[in-house]
């Protein structure tokens, strides 16, 4: 790997410290009547033109889309090195490419038109061209191009880090974009082994944030435990979540990690696990509504007796709490497990219910059983 961050044998990789050799090879554009100076008004300065050929055809076989061509006598003489001495884009990333072996060009569709330009140079100088591949624009969920400017979609590799994007994701989304392999979750390897510049499509990509989001979720599947924590626990400690000892982030993190789309969505999670408001949701109230209401009034009563004699330090002692009482009332299976899930969550599903109950703690199990109780008594008269 190489770049301006890390250097290289192609380096340097910024343009500004580049300048001498743009404008060594401008200087030979002049020397062999291919360009020339344009002075400003009043001026001693100057900007480099280059002069484009008469009558001449550009041809290039595109690797998305075939063959291109153009007349040069639809483009005006151009300017490849401005009065400061700067070059510009077209004249300046031929001479990077040329000079950096650069052998596959692939960049949006929109850099079409500046490819005749580039070949000028490529054929002033003898030099081969390189291959170009000219890729889909991305645009929004309006169909909309992406723009720097365009608020309503997250553009900038910075913002997704900080929100729990994995690199790896972003990796295989992005090479989703306009290419549609077999499978969607590929490695990077995998990647490599797949790509055929051939079957990338000439139509828009649309940026769909739920399919980044999803696939994200499955890396995020993968990292085991103790990974899984380290990289969860900067988000609860930014969010101000007071983590109250190991034991506990890691009952949270089992019991939230197969939901998270994202590394910042455990707070969002903590937040509606841990919700002040007890609510229970409608397909819960539905499913509530399935089983004998004595029956399940009994057993919400009894549990919160006997949960009073806990400890809440382990959630085997709450399952067993749980199988006991089962046995005690007569009641197993999902008569006995769903309203007790109901009862303290709020949902009809969800991750281990004694760990759920163990992370929500004795006070609020009691406060939520309570509430149960009396919605279940006021729904009865």
């Amino acid at each position: 790997d190489e770049g301006p961050d890390i250097g290289g044998q192609y380096g340097p990789y910024h343009q500004l410290k580049r300048l001498d050799l743009y404008q060594e090879y401008a200087q030979k554009l002049l020397d062999m009547g291919l360009a020339y100076k344009e002075y400003k008004e009043g001026s001693d300065k100057f900007a480099v033109r280059f002069k484009v050929p008469e009558n001449t055809v550009y041809t290039f076989n595109d690797l998305i889309r075939g063959k291109l061509e153009f007349q040069s006598k639809e483009i005006e003489d151009w300017i490849i090195l401005k009065e400061n001495g700067i070059p510009t884009y077209n004249f300046a990333v031929v001479i990077d490419d040329h000079f950096m072996e650069i052998t596959h060009v692939f960049r949006g569709e929109e850099h079409i038109t500046n490819t005749p330009k580039q070949l000028m140079v490529y054929d002033a100088f003898g030099w081969d061209y390189p291959e170009f591949g000219h890729m889909t624009i991305i645009v929004n969920e309006q169909k909309k191009k992406l723009s720097k400017r365009d608020t309503s979609t997250l553009q900038f590799i910075g913002d997704y880090e900080r929100l729990g994007y994995l690199p790896e994701a972003m990796i295989n989304f992005l090479a989703l974009l306009g290419f549609a392999p077999d499978k969607e979750i590929l490695s990077h390897d995998e990647l490599i082994e797949v790509f055929d510049e051939h079957r990338l499509s000439k139509a828009p990509s649309y940026f769909d944030r739920q399919k980044l989001a999803f696939i994200n979720s499955q890396y995020l599947k993968k990292l085991d435990d103790a990974t899984m924590k380290t990289f969860l626990t900067p988000f609860l400690k930014d969010a101000n979540i007071e983590i109250k000892n190991d034991v506990w982030l890691t009952n949270l993190i089992s019991v939230l990690r197969d939901r998270l789309d994202y590394g910042a969505q455990i707070v969002e999670y903590y937040h509606t696990f841990f919700r002040d408001e007890f609510e229970i949701s409608e397909e819960a109230k539905q499913e509530l509504n399935q089983f004998d209401r004595m029956q399940t009034m009994n057993l919400v009563e009894t549990l919160l007796t006997k949960i009073q004699s806990l400890s809440f330090d382990d959630a085997t002692e709450i399952e067993s709490l749980i199988k006991d009482l089962g046995k005690e009332l007569g009641i197993k299976g999902k008569a006995l497990f769903m309203p007790i899930r109901i009862a303290t969550t709020g949902e009809a599903h969800g991750p281990s219910l004694p760990v759920s109950m163990l992370l929500l703690g004795k006070d609020v199990i009691t406060k939520r059983l309570n509430e149960t109780i009396k919605v279940m008594k006021e729904q009865t008269v």
